[in-house]
């Protein structure tokens, strides 16, 4: 194997699992003082977590956030890295999916459409591609 292929990092997650916890500071210990997940983003704000990505070392990660308790029963929350939302976006409305948000822009950079699958689980489909692990605290991300 050459010195190259050890090198190279592997690439980031294409699918982010989003969970919420009512004790988000408490997940994010438990998530990396216990599993062994690594921090690689913290926004915080809303009394809480606003944001938090986590990598797992062998590949894959996790984002999450505080829960208010409106949320406390929200389905299940993706975020898939895609290149073309504006793709997605025109073939879900092509196959008559619900859109919950049309193509947008985010004040981080990413261009994002979000849809929801007929069970009501919500898919983000975006171009930000997750944080550096080791990255700035407080920047933002989906």
């Amino acid at each position: 194997m050459s010195d190259e292929a050890t090198t190279t990092p592997a690439p980031g997650p294409g699918v982010w699992p989003g969970l919420g916890y009512r004790d988000a500071e408490a997940a994010l210990k438990f998530l990396t003082g216990v599993l062994g997940f690594t921090e690689a983003l913290t926004v915080r704000g809303r009394g809480g977590i606003g944001h938090c990505e986590v990598r797992w070392p062998e590949g894959g990660g996790l984002m999450f956030g505080s829960l208010g308790s409106e949320e406390d029963a929200r389905p299940a929350q993706l975020y898939v890295v895609t290149a073309d939302p504006d793709r997605v976006h025109a073939r879900a409305v092509e196959h008559g999916a619900h859109i919950i948000q049309e193509p947008y822009g985010t004040d981080y950079g990413s261009r994002n459409v979000t849809v929801a699958d007929p069970e009501g689980n919500v898919f983000t489909f975006g171009t930000y591609p997750g944080a550096e692990p080791g990255g700035a605290q407080g920047a933002g991300g989906p």
